[in-house]
């Protein structure tokens, strides 16, 4: 059984939204915990992890957006 476009939408979305508050509790905890308080440093820890989620989340947009296969 394959997955009509809109179900994966639904379900990359929830999982999307899931991973997204996960990972920015975790960024925030590492931060808090391990980053000294240096300005520069803040910035450019937030400013790469802002843009690690993008990677493995990529093969999930992918996957959402995937066209359907056409029904013979």
């Amino acid at each position: 059984m394959r997955l009509n476009i809109r179900t994966r939408k639904l379900i990359g979305t929830i999982v999307l939204l899931v991973f997204l508050t996960l990972y920015a509790f975790l960024v925030m905890t590492i931060a808090v915990s391990h980053l000294p308080e240096n300005g520069f440093i803040e910035f450019v820890y937030y400013l790469t992890a802002g843009v690690i989620w993008a990677f493995p989340m990529k093969y999930l947009i992918v996957w959402m957006v995937r066209p359907d296969p056409e029904e013979e």
